[in-house]
């Protein structure tokens, strides 16, 4: 059995709700949906049981009603899983994922900045990557932002 196979065998055996749900976009390339409520307990079972322990990075997306997250972890060997869920947006709050990886600190950081997310749990720290005097409550990677509201500049 390969180690993609083994993920999949291992996240399928402990979440009924992933079985024939789990995509396979190429070798060693993983990919799942999981509802918010369910997200965190998919996450550490793929940190802790299956060897899943290098953070490549958080995706954020603006999908209209929701902000779309992409959690890519992959394995010393090379498979690469992407963990997508959701918040609603200017509502929905997401766990911080630090207590699993602390470098996650900058993702989220980032996401908060550029799409508005909220993350329970994220240590305190500096704005990222928006520069000091950033309008606050202005999201430039939403769809519906407005940069005319940048047009007398920062201040």
């Amino acid at each position: 059995m390969s180690e993609t196979e083994k993920i999949i065998h291992s996240l399928e055996a402990k979440f009924d709700f992933l079985k024939g749900n789990i995509r396979v976009q190429r070798e060693k390339r993983i990919w799942l949906e999981t509802p918010l409520d369910k997200f965190i307990d998919v996450f550490e079972h793929a940190v802790r049981q299956t060897g899943l322990s290098i953070l490549g990075t958080i995706t954020g997306l603006d999908e209209g009603a929701n902000l779309g997250l992409i959690y890519h972890i992959s394995s010393p060997g090379g498979v690469v899983l992407s963990i997508k869920t959701a918040i609603v947006k200017d509502q929905g709050v997401m766990k911080s994922i630090t207590q699993f990886f602390p470098s996650a600190a900058v993702y989220e950081r980032e996401i908060i900045d550029l799409l508005g997310a909220q993350f329970e749990g994220l240590p305190p720290g500096l704005s990222y990557p928006l520069p000091d005097g950033w309008p606050k409550g202005q999201y430039p990677l939403r769809k519906d932002w407005d940069a005319s509201v940048l047009d007398g500049g920062l201040k």
